[in-house]
């Protein structure tokens, strides 16, 4: 698989010329902000959606203003990495000049996907059972921390108190130290996906009946949703999920080990990579030991386990030690941070960093497409785009001249 992204490239440059993408004729209302419903309509707009992206007058989607740091321009990098393909309309929704023109929107979109507090947009008189009378193709996606409906429903969505509520935080971290979350906003980016996933099938399936539906999102499930092996154990033994650290409940070792100059990860996840690297690091002493001889023991005696393994990793360097553990069919491999990951020269092969030109800030760093289409490869039609400024044109392809635009604009339509 090395070089196969290098040489199909030509041939996915010559695809994209004659091929439409996948998505190209879908429209899609963003009406949401931060991440979850901005990372799903991203993923939908890289596949070819028109993605419009429907945002205060004013302030627009809250992350433009993000991140403690400046940039040229007024938008944040949290901005500009989750709203590339998209254009962008101002609209108060608060005015009824602007629902009026929201639904005219409404009426030629395949897809909207939200994010407001539930019961927001029906105050806002924008919610399903009134846009879908406008138009009952429309695949309408709300995503929310807890649900539309529930005890909680009514709680802030944000990814750390789903992470707190879901059980995710009380299996990550170290055996007695204090709550930790994933380094990651796996609730927020999870249910982002989980949005993409099910207005794809929703659609797909409008587009044979002619009936859209209504789609409930929330960062709580997406993030219940990841617990596969934690919660198997608990159903299967009735063992209670706790932090293990870097290490994993279904084998031993598996997991982060100390080397003489820091950490790698290794994984002998059967008896047959146990045997090897009991061979590989010159220690037949562990194979007699009845601690170890079998993977339930090894669990069992994990910690026991990995403090043996150290006094023989501590000897090389983690370099060393993951170019002789792959030698001999071991998965092993080096703890990188982010910046390294992207650099390294998987990353760059797999264009996982992109550059892409942005009017304020010239080139601009994105992330790249984390899913590759071969026949149909996404693109970067549009950089991330500055509030409202495609407000006119928009307006203008759903049958508005510029003197109508104008009375909307008196009415309020557009003011802050």
């Amino acid at each position: 698989m090395t070089d196969v992204l290098d040489e199909t490239r030509p041939q996915q440059q010559a695809a994209a010329a004659a091929r439409p993408l996948p998505l190209a004729g879908v429209r899609v209302l963003d009406v949401a902000q931060v991440m979850a419903g901005p990372f799903a309509c991203m993923m939908l707009g890289d596949l070819g959606a028109d993605v419009i992206k429907v945002e205060p007058p004013g302030t627009g989607d809250q992350t433009r203003g993000a991140m403690g740091f400046k940039m040229k321009g007024p938008d944040s990098m949290g901005f500009l990495n989750m709203n590339r393909n998209k254009r962008s309309v101002t609209l108060n929704l608060k005015s009824e000049a602007g629902r009026e023109l929201f639904y005219e929107l409404v009426k030629s979109a395949d897809i909207l996907i939200e994010n407001y507090r539930p019961g927001v947009m029906k105050k806002l008189k924008c919610d399903y059972d009134i846009v879908s009378k406008l138009n009952p193709r429309l695949v309408y996606a709300s995503i929310s921390g807890f649900g539309q409906s529930g005890p909680w429903a009514s709680r802030p969505g944000f990814d750390l108190m789903a992470q707190a509520m879901s059980g995710v935080m009380s299996v990550t971290g170290h055996p007695g130290g204090p709550p930790v979350k994933a380094g990651v906003p796996v609730a927020d980016i999870g249910c982002g996906l989980f949005a993409t996933y099910a207005v794809l099938a929703a659609y797909i399936g409008a587009k044979n009946t002619g009936q859209g539906q209504y789609i409930d999102a929330s960062l709580f499930e997406a993030a219940l949703a990841f617990s596969v092996w934690d919660i198997s154990e608990y159903w299967g033994r009735g063992t209670y999920p706790i932090p293990l650290g870097t290490a994993n409940r279904m084998s031993a070792p598996y997991q982060a080990v100390k080397s003489k100059d820091g950490y790698f990860v290794m994984g002998a996840t059967n008896q047959k990579l146990w045997l090897s690297l009991c061979e590989t690091i010159g220690r037949p002493d562990l194979l007699d030991d009845a601690r170890f001889d079998t993977n339930p023991h090894r669990l069992d005696n994990r910690e026991a386990l990995i403090e043996e393994l150290e006094k023989t990793f501590a000897t090389r360097t983690s370099e060393e030690w993951v170019e002789a553990l792959l030698a001999v069919g071991i998965p092993a491999g080096t703890m990188y941070s982010y910046p390294e990951a992207f650099e390294s020269e998987h990353g760059r092969h797999r264009n996982m960093r992109m550059e892409i030109d942005h009017p304020n800030e010239g080139k601009v760093s994105t992330i790249g497409f984390p899913v590759k289409l071969m026949g149909t490869p996404q693109q970067v039609r549009l950089p991330p785009p500055l509030l409202g400024e495609h407000t006119q044109a928009i307006l203008t392809e759903i049958g508005l001249d510029e003197d109508a635009v104008a009375a909307f604009g008196a009415r309020g339509a557009f003011a802050a």
